[in-house]
């Protein structure tokens, strides 16, 4: 399997140099040159089967050339090994149509463990036989950070640079990252929002004196292994719910697109999806853009759901590209027109292609409260505000009642305590694994909302490496 970028402008991968390189030499992202296919025997075959053995069947194909099934498996197992619940991500159910698939049973309490503890493990298995030192650089509206930390705290060979928006994530989320005291970890609050974070990554892996000197990888989910594991919980989902005779659909809180493509790829390798629901919050870029094309920023709200104030979408490219044709050099202008305006529209192609799966709805402060207390309140059952918005979406959704829909269930609900005790009435408390997370020392650098500044930062206190970006050129 070899991987292209969606700006058609840079080297095609194996899927370990993909893994290390994060995002392409040309500022595009890396996707396989063509989806594996799963015909319904293939996924009938998964019913029954561990999260373990359901992850080494969806994940072979991709990692073809540089793992073999049993040493994806014993790094599935190592993973996996970590969570809280028997079946990793388990399915439970609200009424009649509507589920909930629990992805925070992980050390972080949140979705972005079910791939990042198995992205630190790539990491350190595909360094270990390299003379070479990897600067991972990343932003994160929350929940990112802490896992990405968690997964690769201590580990020889990498040091990881986290930036958040400077009082924009909750106490638990920064607590998380910042309590971590280990000699490769480097937290920094930025002043500004996580889009200007995530622009000044960006920058920093297209910035030719840093990637000179450091090999600089990412965690994002702009990097493909991160979203490739988010594919697995898809299928698992579906086979318990009827698939491959039943079609099942997704509810998806959205904010950087990664979690929700996952689902895309799943449909693509022949999962049959009914509907991908785009939910956002009131910043709604996204669904903006897949109800009218209009694909333009404004400014960033800051909500009770912080994991979607977002207004750039990283991984919204990786669908234009593949609805729209595949056509690396016209996506390569559209991109640099929006770098340029904050502004496009959607081609026709893209529309049609992105609307033959996905759907989009809108929640605000008032419907996440609401949809937050409907589940506490009909099913007893607690959820953070953002799965709230995903739920709220997936209610507003009319689909045909024989098809099951599953809300994505992003995070822990005592991640954000304040506000589900102001929609329920009670405060959730930290799971005991958490531990004395208010009784640590917290140790992160403030900056200013500059480039320059971030930049000074990671090289003043990164190790040297090969330079993975420049020998990816």
């Amino acid at each position: 399997m070899d991987y292209i970028s969606t700006r058609g402008g840079a080297p095609a991968l194996g899927f370990e140099d993909v893994t290390l390189t994060g995002l392409a030499s040309d500022g595009g992202l890396y996707v396989p040159r063509h989806w594996p296919q799963m015909g319904e025997g293939d996924i009938a075959a998964l019913r029954g089967l561990s999260y373990v053995e359901t992850a080494v069947r969806v994940m072979a194909p991709f990692v073809a050339g540089s793992l073999t099934e049993q040493e994806l498996r014993d790094l599935c197992e190592a993973a996996y090994g970590r969570f809280s619940h028997a079946a990793v991500t388990p399915l439970k159910q609200l009424d009649h149509q509507h589920w909930v698939l629990e992805l925070f049973h992980g050390p972080t309490l949140a979705f972005k463990d079910v791939a990042l503890q198995l992205l630190g493990l790539f990491f350190e298995r595909f360094l270990t036989n390299r003379d070479d030192h990897l600067t991972i650089v990343g932003a994160t509206s929350g929940d990112t950070g802490s896992a990405a930390i968690d997964a690769v705290a201590g580990r020889a060979k990498i040091d990881i640079f986290m930036l958040h928006p400077d009082g924009r994530v909750s106490d638990v989320q920064r607590r998380q990252m910042t309590t971590v005291i280990a000699p490769n970890v480097h937290n920094i609050a930025i002043d500004g929002s996580f889009d200007d974070a995530q622009a000044m990554v960006k920058r920093i892996f297209a910035d030719r004196d840093v990637t000179d000197k450091f090999t600089i990888s990412a965690v994002n989910s702009i990097n493909w292994a991160r979203l490739m594991a988010q594919v697995v919980y898809y299928f698992y989902a579906a086979v318990r719910l009827g698939a491959p005779a039943r079609k099942v659909a997704f509810s998806v809180p959205t904010g950087n697109f990664g979690d929700v493509f996952a689902g895309y790829v799943a449909a693509q390798m022949g999962l049959p999806i009914e509907q991908l629901i785009v939910a956002t919050n009131v910043n709604d870029i996204l669904h903006r853009a897949l109800s009218s094309g209009d694909y333009s920023t404004s400014t960033v709200t800051p909500t009770a759901t912080p994991s979607m104030d977002i207004q750039v979408s990283s991984n919204f490219e990786r669908l234009l590209f593949d609805a729209g044709g595949r056509d690396g050099a016209a996506l390569a202008e559209q991109m640099r027109g929006f770098e340029a305006a904050k502004a496009m529209q959607l081609t026709n192609a893209q529309r049609e292609g992105a609307g033959k799966l996905f759907t989009s709805a809108r929640a605000d402060s008032d419907q996440m409260m609401q949809a937050l207390r409907w589940a506490y309140d009909a099913a007893g059952e607690m959820i953070d505000p953002h799965t709230a918005v995903g739920l709220s979406a997936a209610r507003q959704v009319a689909l045909d009642p024989s098809v099951p829909v599953v809300t994505l269930a992003t995070a822990h609900p005592a991640k954000f305590r304040d506000a589900v005790e102001r929609s329920t009435g009670v405060r959730p408390a930290l799971p005991a694994r958490i531990g004395s997370l208010f009784e640590r020392e917290e140790r992160y650098e403030k900056l200013p909302g500059t480039y320059e500044a971030v930049r000074d930062y990671v090289t003043a206190h990164a190790t040297p490496g090969k330079g993975a970006a420049k020998d990816a050129a």
